[in-house]
């Protein structure tokens, strides 16, 4: 496994010393710099998955550092911690508009170095690999969050939500309207793990209209019945008048015939290891496209839950 790269821009050799000793005790990489424009020459040498960079420098401090990095693009999502010696609130603010991630006021604990630089590495992860549109996690970590769950051999239950008809509705509606759609299920299904899971549960976005809940297999299908009446009910708010009166929506193809197609409802598969023994993600999303199959032929919003042994 790859270790993070941390990079540390410190005009003191203490300082430096005494960083690196504490994040490579912590299994992290570290590259050192003793300027400003050396660190920026590190910055694009090296690619580091995170800057610890102190603001008192001689030359270029730390706050020209940090403004001339965040103005270029490329490094949007590497997070930067800045290190200061004074608990001065006016050196925070002006690190943080400048978009710094955290700070670190010297001296510091050990434990607290290593903790803000974990959790700051942890939710650039979750930044980098969620969904731009509905913030939920992608593929990735669907697959890892499956897999942890196989290996701890643990009861679970994966429901693949899917939107019937949505193309459809994007080509009728424009593309603004059809990720309201997809933001609106994201929204719901939200709310609807806060209401009705388990307190563990996990919420992912494989991308497009399809969705994932991981939760307990005794949760399954009540998380699935309340989406499926909450979906019913809000997407109607999405739809002309006209088109809700009538209940489909009229859209023509290449050769210019009309085609009808119902409103958007929502088809939900349940997976679960109840009743059978499940090996890896992949064995999991390959019955839940056979359950989901069978949920689509099936007119409306429904849900099917996979209930075969062996």
């Amino acid at each position: 496994m790859f270790k993070k790269k941390i990079l540390v821009i410190d005009d003191t050799e203490f300082m430096i010393k005494l960083i690196s000793d504490i994040l490579e005790n912590a299994e992290y990489e570290v590259i050192k710099a003793f300027s400003g424009a050396e660190g920026l020459l590190k910055v694009r040498s090296e690619k580091p998955d995170l800057v610890i960079l102190d603001i008192v420098m001689p030359g270029m401090n730390g706050f020209e550092v940090c403004k001339i990095l965040r103005d270029d693009e490329s490094n949007n999502l590497m997070p930067i911690i800045m290190l200061t010696a004074q608990d001065n609130e006016e050196d925070k603010l002006k690190g943080l508009e400048l978009g710094a991630d955290d700070y670190i006021t010297k001296p510091f604990n050990p434990r607290e170095l290593i903790s803000r630089v974990r959790n700051t590495l942890k939710r650039i992860d979750r930044n980098r690999w969620a969904n731009p549109l509905t913030g939920l996690r992608g593929n990735i970590e669907i697959q890892s969050e499956i897999n942890s769950r196989i290996a701890r051999k643990e009861l679970f239950a994966v429901l693949y939500i899917d939107l019937d008809n949505f193309k459809a509705y994007n080509d009728v509606y424009g593309f603004a309207s059809g990720d309201r759609a997809i933001k609106l299920t994201a929204d719901i299904l939200h709310d609807t793990v806060k209401l009705f899971g388990s307190g563990k549960d996990f919420i992912g976005h494989i991308g497009g209209d399809d969705f994932v809940i991981i939760t307990i297999p005794e949760q399954s299908e009540n998380i699935a019945e309340a989406i499926i009446e909450d979906f019913d009910r809000k997407i109607l708010d999405l739809y002309e008048e006209k088109d809700k009166k009538r209940g489909y929506i009229i859209t023509t193809d290449r050769l210019g015939n009309h085609m009808k197609f119902p409103l958007i409802s929502v088809s939900v598969a349940i997976v679960t290891n109840e009743f059978r023994i499940l090996f890896s993600s992949l064995q999991v999303s390959e019955i839940a496209a056979e359950v989901k199959k069978k949920a689509k032929d099936i007119l409306g919003s429904v849900y099917v839950k996979d209930k075969r042994k062996g």
